[in-house]
């Protein structure tokens, strides 16, 4: 089979605009915010493990441990209801997070308790990164770029 085409090269201007819609996040999110950026790279991977996007659940636990996250809390990602390991704002941020891609109505109390915890502005910017990542997922899911060949820089 053959490889697919580099949709960064065949596109490059429509791939800039998602590039830099991640930078406006991490500046956004490095910032005092409800969001950090440990909870938006756990978000991340988690959408990624959700649409099953083998190249962006590669690049997000390599970003996250070249970040200082701990292996223990990426392999237990998938079952963070049932550990420990994340803070209570992580914890919400993942519900928000598979409410979101669940592509199911979001009940006014499951909005009201979001609102709650992130304030307008806060959730408003985790929905857009989650809507980020569900892009790339697709994206990459189309493409299919050679899973392992992402090193952080």
């Amino acid at each position: 089979m053959s490889p697919r085409l580099d949709f960064y090269s065949a596109a490059p201007n429509a791939t800039e605009i998602l590039l830099e819609q991640e930078n406006n996040l991490r500046r956004q999110f490095s910032k005092e915010h409800p969001v950090t950026i440990t909870t938006w790279e756990l978000v991340k991977l988690r959408v990624s493990q959700i649409n099953q996007c083998a190249y962006c659940i590669d690049m997000h636990c390599k970003d996250a441990l070249k970040n200082g996250e701990k292996s223990e809390r990426i392999v237990g990602l998938s079952a963070w209801r049932d550990t420990p390991l994340y803070s209570e704002r992580e914890q919400k941020a993942l519900a928000w997070a598979e409410l979101v891609v669940s592509n199911h109505a979001i009940s006014a109390d499951e909005y009201a308790q979001a609102v709650s915890e992130f304030g307008e502005t806060g959730l408003t910017e985790l929905t857009i990164a989650i809507n980020a990542i569900n892009s790339w997922n697709r994206i990459s899911k189309a493409f299919k770029p050679e899973v392992g060949s992402y090193q952080p820089s």
